[in-house]
């Protein structure tokens, strides 16, 4: 059943629900637009600039149409039209100590700090959960301070800061684990898994 999330900025509820293979279109409009308007100045204009609706749309696609498994993607959408996402899986082996990983949550950027990022976040960590994790890790780049005050906000906690290659990249990246997922489902409204 989906979850009805009160919303700041308009008279349409934001539906949080399972992602299908027609949500990769929104989904990947989201994560580009995310992209852009969150890491300028962090990765090189070009490289964003670059980016298609339609490879990233293939990617979610092909992840969406993947037999079930211990993979879950979810969306906000208002109105029908994706407005956010968020994405987890069971990691083997773990790191960190974490078995789990977020291992995306993008909003559009008019639809930031309404309370969808949270009930994306809570919603894939009950989602892992239902799938046996008892630890979260997620990674965000370094640069990225309003990412970092959201995940600390809901009680992660950094384990690493370390370089990485994205595409060729040279980044620094930071890693946060949530060590009680029972914790953050309740800070993020105490959610049950959908299916």
């Amino acid at each position: 059943m989906p979850v009805v999330l009160p919303d700041a900025g308009t008279n349409v509820p934001a539906v949080v629900r399972a992602a299908a293979p027609a949500d990769a279109a929104g989904i990947a409009r989201v994560r580009i637009d995310a992209w852009r308007s969150t890491y300028r100045g962090m990765i090189p204009d070009a490289y964003l600039d670059g980016m298609t609706v339609e490879a990233s749309e293939a990617h979610w696609r092909r992840i969406l149409e993947a037999p079930p498994g211990r993979f879950s993607v979810f969306v906000a959408a208002e109105g029908g039209e994706v407005v956010g996402f968020a994405a987890g899986l069971m990691l083997d082996p773990p790191k960190h100590d974490c078995d789990a990983e977020l291992t995306a949550i993008y909003l559009r950027a008019d639809r930031r700090r309404t309370g969808i990022g949270r009930r994306l976040a809570g919603t894939v960590a009950a989602a892992q959960r239902s799938h046996g994790a008892t630890a979260l890790l997620t990674w965000v780049i370094a640069g990225n301070r309003p990412a970092r005050a959201f995940y600390e906000a809901l009680g992660a906690t950094l384990v690493v800061e370390q370089p990485f290659q994205w595409d060729g990249i040279d980044l620094v990246e930071a890693g946060y684990a949530f060590r009680d997922l029972g914790r953050l489902v309740a800070a993020c409204g105490g959610l049950a898994a959908l299916h």
